[in-house]
Order: C-alpha cells, then structure tokens, then sequence
C-alpha cells in the first residue's frame, strides 16, 4: 500500500467556490492528478494545481462520458501509476450523498489503495438555503428527509411513496427532474396535498440559480412551461413560502454574472474575493505570470526598454533592438552596494516593489540602507505595498500613471535645480516590460529591472468553455489584455467580444484596440474597480 498514490474523495459543494472546504481546497493545490465531474465548477478547477493532470469524466443525466465502473478503475490506476502521489476525486456536492463515491471508495479498498474522504456541502440544504428556504423551521417542519429522484441507471422509481407522502416533514428530491410529474401524482395518490407548496431551485449557489415556485398538483405544467433543466433540486413543504421573503441572494448586484479576472495569480485573491462577495461567479485566469530575477539588471538611463529575451540568453546575445546585451546591462547580485549613490527611488508596480525587497535581503542587506532617501510609487496599490515593508512614500502623483510619475517627479527635479545645482539621483525599479515613459520624463535616471513578465501560453478546456460563458472580463493591465486577446481566439467569437471592466485608461486603451466594449474605473486601485462593476450592474 506504501508504494501506491493516495485517492481523496472530495465533495465540492453545490457550485459556489465559497462553500468547498479548506481541507478541500488544500488537497486540490497539491494534487497530481484531478478526476472532475460535469457539476464542479470552473471556479473550483482554477483552485487546482497548475501542473496536476485534469481528467474530465463528466456524467449528464442522459449521457455518462466516462461510465461509474470505468472511473473507479481509472482512480485505481493512478493510484499504482504515481507512488506516493495526490490523486483527487472532485464530485459535486457530497461524496456520500447520492455521489457514488461509496463505490468509489469500496473498489479502492478491493485493490489496496489507500483513500480519505473530504467531505462537501450537499446540495440539499445549501441550495434552498441560498433560495432563502430553511429546510427545517420551529412551527413548520421539524425534520426533513433527502431523496433520490432516481435509483440505477434507466430503472424504474421504487420509493415507498406511501411512507413519504405520510411524512409531516420537509421533503427534498435530489436529481430527477425528468421523473417529477411521476413523482407528484405517486405523492398525492398516496395522500398527500396537492396544494403542498413546492420549488425547484435550477443551479443552485452558481450566478445563474433560479427558483420556480409551483404546488404538488402544478408540478409537472410546471416544469414544462418554465422549462426547468438539471442540475435541479426538488423542495416540497411549508417551508417553501419563506423563500417569497428570505431569498437573499438575488438582491446581490453581481448575482447571475460570471467574471473573468486576469491579474496574476498571486494577485487575484483580493479582487475576486470581494466581487464574490457581490454574487459574481470567478474564473481566475491570470494572463501574465511574474518572476523575480536573480538580480537586478542595470540599464543605462539613454537605453530603451528590453524584453524578456534579453534577460534569458547569454551575455552576447543581441537583444532584439540589436544592441549587444553586454554593452547594455549587467547582472550583479551585489549591485545593493550603490544604492548610496542614489537620493530618490521610484517604484512603479507592486511586483517591482516585492521583487526588490526579496533581492535586497538575499543579497544581506535590509530596509536600513534607505534611510534618509525619498521614495516614490506609481499610485495607491503600489504605496500599500510599500507601507507591507514599513516604507512610507513621500511622492504619489495624482495621476496614477507612469506619465503622472515622471511629470511629478520632473518637477521635483526642477525645483531642486532653481534652489542649488544638485539634482536628485533617480533610480527607476521596473520590470522587463516597462516602457520608456518614465526616461522621457527624467533622461538621467538609472533603470534598474528587478523582475520580468511572462505570458501564459496555454489555456485549459474547461477554462476555455468558461471564458466563452463570461459575462465579462476584468483587466489590470494592458499586457494581460494582449496575452487575452492572442490566447482565447478560440475560446471568444470575434465578433462577440465580452465586457470589458478596465483599470486605467493604458489598460481601456488597449482592449478597445482590440474591439471591447470598455468600462474604466475612476482611480487605479482595485477598490475603484470593483466600485465601478458594481456600479454598472446595478
């Protein structure tokens, strides 16, 4: 059994990415392989290891891409394929409820191999609750009682429909959408209400959740004339009117939308948490992935701007504006010894603000050798950053662009010079891809590249299919709109761009190149961003 992978059984939950447990989630970052169901969503496959092997067994309730029998044999064979490995059973709900993972679990042990179970949140009570319908209620119903709306593949209903009918309870039909007409006249020949008050809650916790009330005996006209399609639940009850007042979650401003956030993955949190929290659906789709070098590469103040070529090959390889990178740029890891010849330093994203500092303490050196110099950031989000490190900003433009910077800080430049000859020695922090706004503002700066950008040059299907649903995409920076625009051709219809929420007019300007339609935020901080989301779909 030592030589084997490990299989976890986990239950996703009902849809929202909130409600999956952390045990969950922790497994899932360290997964080596990830066997999913149709039902879990993309929000939740995004949370998986970049490098884990996704395998997609998606069943529908009329068609079973992979057949039960074949997939427990498929967990068995990652099992003895990857010694000491991560394999994940990602099912949607709960593995236990109506989830087959029992099967699962018991042909792990026929062979085996050793298993955990994590459990999900059933959809059973999570649904109705987001419905804003208590499966249980003082004075209404005292207990309630799960059920399948259907046994075996294609076999015939055989629940004791006397007992349930009898049942003062709340009564909750998991799947079996298709078999509730069936099912309510079963109920009310064995003598139950017909005018029992009863919901289907169609994909529950997700933006597109939708509740359609009915009674037992309008069951059926029901669903036909609303059209009401799997993955549904079933409610019936007295506790279904309370749904008419305690529904919450579609006065969310954001609920029914899907949003695709394209920050860097180690950046997106914060957004999508707090769009989350407005009832958007997330897929984090971060375009650009970022590196901290070794070491910071100096560029003479009168050079342009170089790109990611430059910093990888060797020392004479030429750089693609012919130059020869010796002659251009040198990499020292103990460069940190002339920051003394510097008075100002200017940071101008929160990646070169982190990647500075991480080369500074390797290099020994720590936060004392800025004593007494000036500091400048870009904007807001980068003089938060700043503060994380204990550094207070002394000059932030009001305009937060590379522009605003340098007309702020060629200002300053110009005052110095009107009050003694000494002119501030100006060391810029960027990464690979900065332009030369900055240097056209301060020609006498140094430029020190503390980091690089590099697109992600790959996109996942079940990604893919997602960002095809969105209903819009949300933009940091122009190089993420770029990556966007080049890596989803097959994913998005060019004639059918999403909206485009974007952060700064760089950023607008970009993604109308590309045939957006544009919303800007007013500042460049993510706060004014989401207040701007929120704003339009309100």
């Amino acid at each position: 059994m030592s030589d084997f992978g490990k299989v976890f059984l986990i239950g996703a939950g009902p849809g929202d990415p909130g409600l999956l447990t952390l045990r969950g989630k922790e497994v899932l970052e360290r997964a080596d392989v990830v066997v999913y169901d149709r039902l879990v969503s993309p929000a939740i496959l995004s949370m998986c290891n970049a490098k884990a092997k996704m395998v997609d067994v998606g069943k529908t309730p009329t068609h079973h891409k992979v057949k039960q029998s074949e997939i427990n044999k498929l967990l068995v064979q990652f099992a003895r394929e990857i010694p000491h490995g991560v394999i994940a059973r990602l099912k949607g709900g709960d593995p236990f409820v109506f989830g087959r993972g029992g099967e699962e679990a018991l042909e792990l042990v026929d062979a085996g191999v050793e298993f955990e179970v994590v459990p999900g949140i059933t959809s059973a009570i999570s649904v109705p609750a987001y419905a804003g319908i208590p499966v249980s209620h003082r004075g209404i119903a005292t207990s309630f009682h799960i059920v399948t709306g259907h046994e075996k593949d294609n076999a015939e209903i055989s629940l004791d429909f006397e007992t349930l009918a009898k049942c003062p309870g709340t009564l909750i039909f998991l799947m079996g959408i298709s078999n509730m007409d069936f099912i309510a006249h079963r109920l009310m020949e064995c003598g139950k209400d017909p005018k029992t008050p009863l919901a289907f809650i169609e994909k529950g916790t997700t933006p597109y959740q939708r509740t359609v009330m009915a009674t037992l005996e309008t069951a059926g006209e029901t669903i036909v004339r609303e059209n009401v399609t799997a993955p549904a639940i079933t409610i019936m009850g007295g506790v279904v009117e309370l749904g008419k007042t305690l529904a919450w979650k579609k006065n969310l401003p954001l609920s029914g939308k899907r949003l695709v956030v394209t920050r860097a993955a180690k950046q997106s949190s914060g957004i999508s948490s707090r769009l989350s929290a407005f009832g958007a659906e997330i897929i984090e789709s971060p375009m650009i992935e970022t590196r901290t070098l070794d070491g910071p590469f100096v560029i003479r103040s009168n050079m342009a701007s170089i790109d990611t070529r430059c910093l990888q090959g060797d020392r004479n390889e030429k750089c693609h504006s012919g130059v020869e990178r010796s002659e251009t740029i040198e990499s020292r890891l103990a460069v940190f010894n002339t920051l003394k010849d510097f008075n100002l330093l200017a940071f101008t994203s929160t990646n070169g603000v982190d990647s500075f500092f991480k080369q500074l303490f390797a290099a020994g050196y720590d936060v004392r050798v800025l004593a007494g110099k000036k500091i400048a950031s870009v904007g807001k989000i980068t003089e938060k950053k700043l503060l994380e490190y204990g550094i207070r900003c002394d000059y932030v433009p009001e305009d937060h662009t590379a522009e605003g910077l340098g007309k702020l800080l060629a200002s300053q430049c110009a005052d110095c010079r009107q009050v003694s000859k000494d002119e501030p020695k100006i060391l810029l922090l960027q990464g690979n891809l900065a332009d030369d706004t900055l240097l056209g503002y301060l020609p006498h700066a140094t430029r020190w590249i503390v980091y690089e950008t590099l697109p992600v040059t790959e996109c996942p299907e079940w990604k893919c299919e997602a960002v095809a649903t969105a209903d819009a995409v949300v933009f940091a920076s122009s190089s993420a709109v770029e990556n966007f625009a080049n890596l989803n051709k097959s994913c998005v219809s060019q004639d059918a761009h999403p909206l485009a929420f974007c952060i700064g007019r760089m950023t607008e300007s970009a993604a109308q190149k590309y045939g957006y339609k544009t919303v800007v935020s007013e500042e460049t901080t993510m706060d004014s961003l989401v207040k701007r989301i929120v704003e339009y779909y309100s």
